[in-house]
């Protein structure tokens, strides 16, 4: 399975590369296989450090939402069980 997460761009640096936030955490990302342009203040989905989508702030918000409830869901199982199980 793959994931992407969704990252504000907060600054363009060389070579194609961008410092974005991931709730609260901040990394550089390649913006090299993105398709079209990344200002500060866009948000993109990351994967493996790559930017490979442009999405509005409201898709990433409902996005970041949804990995905040599942982190809590994640919290009340009890230790060593399998939620996939």
């Amino acid at each position: 399975m793959c994931l992407a997460v969704p990252a504000k761009v907060l600054e363009l640096r060389d070579d194609n590369m961008a410092l974005v936030d991931i709730s609260g955490t901040q990394r550089e990302i390649s913006l090299m296989v993105l398709d079209g342009d990344a200002a500060p203040g866009d948000f993109v989905l990351i994967h493996v450090g790559y930017a490979i989508e442009k999405i509005d702030e409201e898709e990433a918000a409902r996005t970041l939402a949804m990995f905040e409830e599942l982190s809590m869901l994640d919290e009340q199982l009890p230790e060593g069980e399998d939620p996939l199980a």
